[in-house]
């Protein structure tokens, strides 16, 4: 992860805060006595419980400093001053995608939000940074794999 500026919502940045606060409090002692039980089992060298637990801690320890370099990076991003018509982080906006014919919603979030599953797409994304400071009626174009898309914001909110 480079050192630039993660733009984060109030809501995000909680989650990303809660989200340590329990792998430092719960998840690391849940996987220390996970630790301390397997070596009790004996020889650690053919120990698969052993193992796991030591991958879990590494995964866990891993985690532990990407949120906290996420957090370093973090601006909660301020929509009190922004231009309510054009497209920007915290906007929930509906495109027609013109080539399909079908509307779709996103939500534009920081990187660090994204969840497509959610369609929480980050402005960082070739659809995001095409939606950003896009108005109502606009035609943008997305280049994808599949190639251009072209959509039309129908609505902000």
């Amino acid at each position: 992860m480079s050192d630039k500026e993660l733009l984060v919502s109030e809501e995000g940045l909680k989650k990303l805060e809660t989200e340590l606060e329990n792998l430092k409090t719960v998840k690391r002692h849940e996987v220390s006595e996970r630790i301390k039980t397997a070596r009790e089992f004996g020889d650690i060298s053919e120990n698969s419980e052993y193992e796991d637990a030591k991958n879990e801690q590494a995964f866990v320890e891993g985690r532990i400093q990407t949120l906290e370099k996420m957090l370093r990076q973090a601006k909660v991003v301020d929509n009190h001053n922004v231009d309510p018509n054009a497209v920007h982080i915290g906007s929930v906006v509906t495109v027609k995608d013109l080539e399909e014919d079908f509307e779709e919603e996103y939500t534009l979030v920081g990187a660090a939000e994204a969840d497509p599953n959610k369609n929480h797409i980050s402005n960082e994304s070739p659809v995001g940074k095409a939606l950003m400071g896009a108005r109502v009626g606009q035609i943008v174009e997305v280049s994808a794999p599949v190639g251009k898309i072209r959509m039309q914001i129908v609505k902000i909110s």
